[in-house]
């Protein structure tokens, strides 16, 4: 996937702060407790896991980007109409720069940052919701779980299980993934630090029992109250046809876990299309 058009396609960082861009756009917020909010967004690129469903394969198994300086990042932020940003990734928080950035735009908009909760941000980081998304035991790729678009299509099948034995990027990240998805005292800072939602990418019921566990250790670790309906449910899927499948499924278990349930507005509306 190309970068977005709003970013000059350069290899080369400018002086200066800089941060690697894939896209910057405006659109709807499309998941959490904020969807259908009008919101920018500025997606960076670079993960620091490799989850096999990634819907932003461009930022983490085959991250594209150009170089914009923090500055321009604020001046094509100023330029769009939403009062709300939503920093994401890729992995936004494993570049120092996307707290600069941050603290640029901190006293002018309210601040979304999409993270995977492994990092955390310095004290005096302004963020109004952190929305957090520890990544479960079926994100691991595994020569069974290639990662979606190995093949070229974005979707994981035969095909891309072939690709993934053949290649090795496809099956060095298992172990790195598994050792650091989760990481208990990030998440415990996280929600003490800020607003936050716990945001679970859901693949079916076979993710409750370490959901509701992990949910427990962060609960009994923190010092905050972690209310039911902060616990969002999400069924995984980049395609309208894909969600078709499991998005009935979670929401029935938020509805039995009493957890909240949330959509992809996004894919409803615009399928995998870039730039929504």
């Amino acid at each position: 996937m190309p970068v977005s058009d709003e970013v000059d396609a350069s290899t080369t960082a400018p002086e200066g702060p800089a941060l690697p861009i894939n896209e910057l756009f405006a659109s709807l917020q499309g998941e959490g407790k904020l969807a259908g909010v009008p919101s920018t967004f500025v997606r960076t690129s670079g993960c620091n896991l490799r989850c096999w469903f990634c819907d932003s394969y461009h930022t983490s198994w085959e991250p594209t980007h150009a170089w914009m300086g923090v500055e321009d990042v604020v001046a094509a932020v100023d330029e769009r109409d939403p009062d709300h940003v939503v920093l994401t990734g890729g992995e936004p928080t494993i570049h120092e720069e996307s707290f600069e950035l941050l603290r640029r735009l901190g006293d002018d908009y309210h601040l979304t940052v999409e993270t995977n909760g492994t990092v955390v941000p310095p004290e005096d980081t302004p963020i109004d919701l952190a929305s957090i998304s520890p990544k479960l035991a079926t994100s691991t790729p595994t020569p069974d779980r290639p990662p979606a678009g190995a093949g070229g299509d974005g979707v994981a099948d035969a095909a891309d299980a072939e690709a993934a034995d053949a290649d090795p990027k496809a099956t060095d990240w298992t172990e790195r993934h598994e050792a650091n998805r989760i990481d208990v005292d990030a998440l415990v800072t996280l929600v003490e630090r800020y607003e936050s939602q716990l945001k679970f990418v859901v693949t079916g019921p076979e993710d409750m029992s370490e959901i509701t566990d992990l949910v427990e250790h962060v609960r009994d670790a923190a010092s905050v109250q972690i209310p039911d309906h902060e616990v969002l449910l999400m069924p995984e899927g980049q395609t309208r046809e894909q969600l078709a499948e499991t998005r009935t499924t979670v929401a029935e278990l938020a509805a039995e876990y009493g957890f909240r349930y949330t959509p992809r507005i996004h894919v409803d509306l615009w399928n995998d299309a870039p730039e929504t």
